[in-house]
């Protein structure tokens, strides 16, 4: 198995966790933010459902550059739209991926915002890098709904919540 094709299969097991969280997001809450510094809902739940975007961009592209406006965020107002979002997202990195061969790898990528370079690294890093946004983004949105006492969804096992009435 190339690493392309083990990639596709991690981001389909890793999609139904990403799906599941983000159909908890309720709407009502979109602009709550636990604290001053942080993210919005809204802004978070966006995030990880634009996530998948990015490894078509890195596979298709040298670099982003935020300085020229690439990169603008969807415009969110509904968890039906999040999820169609999300969908997308997912479906433009399922067909990337399956057009990928892992020669397309070996190239270095770039995040910039005009001569500020926030890192270069091989393809491959960067696409690995993605999975542990998801994760790590999927993870501070569990912490936000379990703020707004929203039960969570398992991840990697059951979660707490769906452990309720089993002790």
């Amino acid at each position: 198995m190339t690493f392309t094709e083990s990639f596709l299969e991690e981001l389909e097991r890793e999609a139904v966790t990403t799906r599941k969280m983000l159909e908890r997001v309720p709407e009502d809450k979109f602009d709550w933010k636990p604290h001053e510094k942080s993210m919005s809902l809204r802004a978070l739940a966006n995030h990880v459902a634009e996530i998948p975007s990015w490894y078509g961009l890195i596979l298709n592209t040298p670099e982003l550059d935020f300085a020229a406006g690439e990169y603008q965020p969807q415009p969110i107002t509904s968890r039906a739209e999040l999820l169609v979002f999300f969908e997308k997202n997912l479906a433009e990195a399922r067909e990337s991926l399956a057009k990928a061969n892992d020669s397309m790898l070996e190239p270095t990528w770039t995040m910039r915002s005009g001569d500020t370079i926030f890192f270069t690294e091989p393809k491959s890093k960067v696409m690995r890098d993605c999975f542990c946004q998801v994760v790590h983004h999927r993870a501070q949105l569990g912490v936000y709904l379990r703020l707004l006492n929203i039960p969570i969804p398992g991840s990697y096992g059951p979660s707490a919540d769906d452990m309720q009435g089993f002790a």
